[in-house]
């Protein structure tokens, strides 16, 4: 490549990229997923639009890879453990047990229906089979739908991304001649393996470099994102230089440092979602420069038998048989099973086997390209009306941010908390706060104008605060703010045999209630 060939390429990148910007916001207007219109972008600029010519397979599933380490970094810095703490268990079951499922249902369909063979139907299965991260992240986070449901399906995207690929991979393997000599049963195991070596170097690397960051003070806060980053990009790659899962690695180290105590922690996150939404727009206008126009009306009907079977009959029955055992109500289940969105990651998938010649999968990109679009179209709109419908539909609101920068000269940390819209500190005087012994409001800052509180300062909605802690008792004022923002004035009020706060000294003056008295006489 030249110097002209660079800057012809800068120019193109740019003029794509400012497009997809403004087709989130075209999205957000209209309803449609903005990846479909990623989709339809990169088709425009491809070889029926304005030419540019891409049928690289190969160099296609490594950029898909590198695109999915990032939009996975990203869905795990950004999930909060609070919103999936209790859907681990039922997650991994549907990102397993559910895949296993989605794979026997779509593989005996499309044997029956397509006319291909076992193995080859098999093979489709495990491409269609995975729940989309990108799809998820960016669509239902959007969606009025309780933390229950939304944590459950965004842990389910962030985990089954990992059985899947091992199940492709080694169907292409196993078709292409390769694996002939190991069984089914073997091929089982070894995924297993390969998913729990992944997950424990995934949870340790996120622990050693939680522990690391919160040690080392970086001398700038831009240090802090990439840093995060970097660890997270480690854990894939080491998972993968040692023959484990390096998705499911780099999701929960991400997990793990996004839910960590960690200086600018919003900054970092809002860090991961600018490089996620990057990852998933180079994604996208890749997948549709790849497709050929014109083999897709030969794919339509392969599509939407697979399609159908995979909305109505796959996913479904994968809900209900992994789910049901932890007392998932059927509506629930409803939204669960019309909630599993495709996107990036079949299309991506569906280049293993066509890089490596597979026999029987001719078009395979193509057909799961009309899928995606198909039903993208069908269920990322309908899903807000069906959880109204069934009485589910609950927005969520962030109540409180808070940011916390070091002040290692001083052994102190500085908290920069933002009174959410939903924030029961409005209303609260500053001294009401009890904030632990070592944390003092310093500034609050009310349409663009500061002024040092006193004990009778009211919060309210849109105030900035800062707080300054010595360092040991950063979290402790990070866990009473929170409570106070979900509780208001009586947090931390116990019943009998809970642990209370400590009692509070009253300032000269005041008693306990912040009211004035008069000493006795």
């Amino acid at each position: 490549m030249t110097v002209d060939d660079l800057n012809t390429a800068v120019l193109l990148g740019a003029l794509v990229l400012v497009a997809a910007v403004f087709a989130v916001r075209l999205s957000v207007g209209t309803g449609t997923p903005s990846l479909l219109l990623y989709l339809a972008l990169g088709v425009a600029i491809g070889e029926d639009g304005l030419g540019i010519q891409f049928d690289d397979y190969d160099l296609t599933q490594v950029l898909g890879y590198a695109a999915l380490v990032l939009i996975l970094a990203e869905g795990g810095l950004t999930t909060r453990w609070s919103s999936i703490r209790g859907a681990i268990a039922p997650a991994a079951l549907l990102a397993t047990l559910g895949t296993v499922i989605s794979i026997v249902v779509i593989g005996t369909v499309a044997h029956l229906l397509l006319d291909v063979g076992w193995a080859t139907g098999m093979l489709l299965g495990a491409v269609v089979s995975s729940t989309d991260a990108a799809a998820v992240f960016s669509v239902l986070r959007r969606a009025p739908l309780p933390s229950r449901l939304g944590g459950l399906l965004e842990a389910e995207s962030g985990f089954n991304d990992a059985p899947v690929v091992i199940a492709v991979v080694s169907l292409t393997t196993v078709l292409g001649g390769g694996g002939g000599e190991h069984s089914w049963w073997f091929l089982g195991v070894e995924a297993a393996g390969e998913l729990l070596g992944g997950a424990a170097i995934g949870l340790a690397l996120g622990v050693l470099g939680a522990m690391g960051l919160r040690r080392v003070a970086l001398p700038a806060s831009g240090l802090y994102p990439i840093t995060v980053l970097g660890v997270c990009a480690l854990a894939y790659g080491l998972s993968a230089e040692l023959h484990t899962s390096g998705f499911i690695a780099v999701y929960l180290a991400g997990l793990v440092l996004g839910n960590a105590e960690l200086p600018h922690r919003p900054a970092t996150r809002g860090f991961a979602e600018g490089v996620g939404w990057l990852a998933q727009i180079g994604l996208f206008v890749l997948l549709g420069l790849l497709v050929s126009p014109q083999d897709i009306p030969s794919q339509v009907v392969p599509a939407l038998v697979v399609g159908f079977a995979l909305l109505l009959v796959a996913r479904p029955l994968s809900v209900l048989l992994s789910v049901s055992w932890f007392r998932v109500p059927l509506r629930d289940q409803v939204i669960l099973s019309w909630g599993g969105l495709r996107g990036a990651v079949p299309i991506v998938l569906a280049t293993v086997p066509a890089a490596a010649g597979v026999p029987g999968t001719e078009g395979v990109v193509e057909m799961v390209f009309v899928l995606v679009v198909a039903f993208t179209l069908v269920q990322a709109p309908t899903l807000p009306w069906l959880a109204r419908r069934l009485g589910i539909s609950e927005p969520a609101v962030r109540d409180l941010e808070v940011e916390s920068s070091p002040l290692e000269e001083i052994g102190a940390d500085v908290l920069q908390v933002k009174v959410g819209p939903t924030s029961h500190l409005h209303g609260l005087e500053v001294f009401e706060l009890r904030l632990p012994e070592g944390a003092e409001v310093s500034l609050v800052v009310r349409d663009g104008r500061a002024r040092v509180p006193d004990r009778s300062t009211t919060l309210r909605h849109g105030d900035d605060l800062l707080v300054v802690a010595v360092a040991g008792v950063r979290e402790a004022t990070e866990d009473r703010l929170h409570a106070l923002s979900q509780r208001g004035r009586l947090a931390g009020w116990t019943t009998p045999g809970a642990t209370r706060l400590p009692e509070l000294r009253p300032a000269p003056g005041r008693d306990r209630n912040g009211l004035q008295h008069q000493p006795p006489r």
